[in-house]
């Protein structure tokens, strides 16, 4: 990798790190504010800071398939890079209607499934990563249904492990982190400049979202997070060190099952 790309990283940290200040103003002063539910105090805070973690993402994406096509001279057509901005931008959609009808509200679970599933589509349609796996060749049955099932997986229970101040945002610097490290050291270097610039924004983030939280990031971030693990799993053929790292979520997914996806985990 050129030295140069890290100017992507750099941009997505400091566009979401200058943004944020503004989205925490705007939020308060047109009443889009939410109680911390595992705190005594009644303080509202601002919500869905994680629309700033997405434009930053864009923005330092962007940058990055701009010095590949000006500084380096690469002519591709960047597919791939496009499908990942569509999925994370679909992704984050349905998190912003989610978070602006409310979390009692919200959208049904049949609706939510069928937009998160239908973010999908640009992986299905350019026919994403390798239909073999395992040694088994899945032909049509990857992009048509393994794909679609991987995104909604991924999407959805990232957000299950959400609430506390700064855990969203921590546990997606940890798991991007090592999918980037891993995407790198099996020869896709572009797939780890994505990686980081969504960890980079998530650090610019994670300073306001940290104990004492000034903003909270909303199902906007995590499904958008949680869109791009599954993105980079796909694209770059790492399916089973991706489930590895979702152990704690598939765990954590007995357990809303168990509370028939009803019950809440907010303390006492």
């Amino acid at each position: 990798m050129n030295p140069i790309l890290f100017v992507a990283i750099s941009i997505s940290f400091f566009c979401t790190f200058l943004a944020m200040p503004f989205w925490i103003r705007k939020a308060k002063e047109y009443g889009l504010e939410g109680i911390d539910k595992h705190k005594t105090s009644s303080k509202k805070i601002a919500e869905s800071g994680g629309i700033m973690v997405i434009f930053g993402f864009v923005l330092g994406v962007l940058v990055y398939i701009g010095t590949k096509t000006f500084y380096l001279g690469e002519k591709g057509i960047f597919e791939n890079i496009f499908a990942i901005l569509c999925v994370i931008l679909l992704a984050s959609l349905v998190g912003i209607m989610d978070d602006f009808f409310g979390w009692k509200k919200g959208l049904s679970r049949r609706s939510r499934i069928i937009l998160i599933v239908f973010s999908a589509i640009p992986l299905m349609v350019i026919n994403a990563g390798e239909s073999t796996m395992m040694g088994i060749n899945f032909g049509l049955f990857y992009p048509l249904v393994l794909i679609p099932i991987g995104i909604l997986g991924a999407t959805t229970t990232f957000n299950f492990l959400a609430g506390y101040n700064g855990l969203e945002a921590g546990q997606g610097i940890i798991i991007l982190s090592a999918l980037s490290i891993v995407t790198y050291l099996t020869g896709n270097s572009w797939l780890s400049v994505i990686g980081m610039c969504m960890v980079a924004s998530l650090f610019a983030f994670y300073i306001f979202n940290k104990h004492p939280a000034r903003v909270f990031p909303g199902d906007v971030l995590t499904y958008s997070v949680g869109a791009l693990i599954a993105c980079m799993a796909i694209l770059g053929n790492i399916e089973k060190i991706a489930i590895f790292f979702f152990i704690p979520y598939l765990m954590e997914v007995s357990l809303k099952l168990r509370g028939r996806l009803k019950k809440q985990s907010f303390a006492k």
